[in-house]
């Protein structure tokens, strides 16, 4: 009884470990929007619009402010992790560190239009 109790719970627990997070959880705090901002600016801003108000620079790159539009934000998390890759020319390769996954993707939930 209590080895089917433990294995229960144990594939309870590897179930929520494997959940992406929410957009509720990623942080909300102004240093780590500022530096979700600051990546957007770095990796993102030559094509995309990364503010509230700006234009993307390249013709067809979405607005970060309108990706919730398109798909959840959380669906990203693993994208970044891995390496952004996509079937379009120019767009570069790269990966981002799981704290700097938070801190983008806490920048873009902030950003989002309704």
């Amino acid at each position: 009884m209590q080895r089917r109790l433990l294995m229960a719970a144990t594939g309870v627990m590897t179930m929520l470990a494997l959940q992406p997070a929410s957009a509720a959880d990623y942080p909300t705090d102004p240093i780590s929007i500022a530096t979700g901002l600051e990546l957007a600016e770095i990796h993102c801003a030559a094509c995309h619009a990364v503010g509230r108000d700006d234009e993307s620079k390249l013709k067809g790159a979405p607005a970060f402010r309108d990706l919730s539009k398109r798909y959840p934000l959380e669906d990203l998390e693993e994208s970044l992790a891995e390496g952004i890759v996509t079937g379009h020319e120019g767009m570069p390769e790269f990966s981002f560190s799981a704290d700097d996954i938070d801190d983008f993707l806490g920048y873009l939930t902030s950003i989002q239009t309704k």
